[in-house]
């Protein structure tokens, strides 16, 4: 029976120069990375780029990665901060925020109803706070709120309270559309 190497070990043997094990990184976790990325930006070629970005950067980040945190963790922190320098970039820019998903919700819904929910649910991301929107789409990426909360550099309370209250953000949304 052959064990699978950990992630842990991987990244350490990557930032040694392990081109192999660098390239197993990569098969694992690009299309995360790719997802993660198009949540938190809902552009398809923001994601894009992000994952580009991080990827690029990765044998270099490496070195700086201490097994303190799972990988996954550590890796999402990368792409969290990457969406942000993003944000940074184009805090001057007044171009319109692309759709946040058809691409994502057709992919992932199985009938017209739910992807109809999916579709409101991610138009209705847009209209959250920065870091309720970054909050939610990590807990929506199946994560827990104490994974959550570091990625993010925040307590696990905090995450609590910010899902709480995009959820009640959400709630009234929905409330003022079904009135109109």
């Amino acid at each position: 029976m052959r064990m699978e190497t950990t992630d842990e070990a991987l990244a350490q043997a990557a930032a040694a120069g392990d081109a192999v094990a660098f390239e197993h990184l990569l098969e694992r976790h690009y299309d995360a990375v790719f997802r993660l990325a198009y949540r938190l930006t809902g552009a398809r070629e923001d994601a894009e780029d992000i994952t580009q970005e991080v990827c690029a950067a990765l044998p270099t980040r490496l070195t700086g990665f201490r097994a303190q945190a799972r990988f996954r963790t550590w890796l999402w922190r990368v792409v969290v901060n990457a969406v942000h320098d993003l944000r940074r970039r184009r805090a001057t820019q007044t171009r319109k925020e692309e759709g946040w998903g058809a691409w994502e919700t057709t992919r992932r819904a199985g009938d017209a109803e739910a992807a109809a929910e999916a579709a409101w649910l991610l138009e209705a991301m847009r209209a959250l706070p920065v870091d309720l929107r970054d909050t939610l789409a990590l807990v929506l990426d199946e994560m827990s709120h104490a994974q959550a909360a570091e990625v993010l550099g925040i307590s696990e309370g905090t995450v609590s309270w910010r899902v709480s209250k995009a959820k009640s953000c959400l709630r009234e949304l929905r409330e003022r559309e079904d009135q109109s």
